[in-house]
């Protein structure tokens, strides 16, 4: 199986784990507006299509930033498994309080414990891994592009969960921001 055959199979099964274990989260009590979610929502779904793209739809940014080497795209594989598999941790470790949008849920609980002791935001540390290592393994300049676009998604994202949940949760989420760095475990 060939790297990018294998990132292929990697997102097409994480969808498919994502699908089906949304069927199960908790009722929502809070949900963001339909606007600020499509300010999230559509700088995810340009990084999918500049990742997912044929390379001969994608005009002057299929230009190449790393060698097409084959070390470099089993690397950007491996990178994309380890990702995915994280967020799949994490998500499975959130349990029924999880959603695919920013929402509240009933009775919704401040998880500290598994991935979330290493960071406030393992699913996006995980989802950030995997389109770093799909990216790399494009090596072009849309792939480059796809990680600005889910950054940028993430970080905004990120900023509305914690201004939530230090709604919800008070001293308690303000004594987990002080322990857990938010993405990148022991530093950021």
């Amino acid at each position: 199986m060939s790297p990018d055959s294998f990132i292929a199979a990697c997102w097409i099964i994480w969808l498919a784990v994502w699908f089906f274990a949304a069927l199960n989260a908790k009722k929502t009590v809070r949900h963001e507006d339909a606007l600020s979610r499509l300010g999230n929502t559509l700088p995810i779904l340009v990084g999918a299509i500049l990742l997912s793209a044929h390379p001969a739809w994608l005009g002057p940014f299929q230009v190449r930033l790393l060698p097409n080497d084959v070390t470099i795209s089993v690397a950007g594989a491996v990178l994309t498994f380890i990702g995915l598999v994280f967020a799949v941790w994490a998500r499975f470790h959130i349990g029924r309080n999880w959603s695919g949008v920013i929402t509240l849920k009933q009775d919704h609980v401040l998880i500290r414990s598994g991935p979330y002791a290493l960071v406030r935001h393992p699913i996006y540390t995980g989802l950030m891994l995997g389109i770093i290592g799909s990216a790399v393994a494009r090596r072009d300049i849309a792939a480059a592009l796809a990680v600005a676009a889910v950054l940028y998604a993430v970080l905004r994202r990120m900023t509305i969960e914690e201004s939530w949940m230090s709604d919800s949760f008070g001293r308690d989420y303000a004594d987990y921001k002080a322990r857990t760095p938010a993405l990148i475990p022991f530093l950021l």
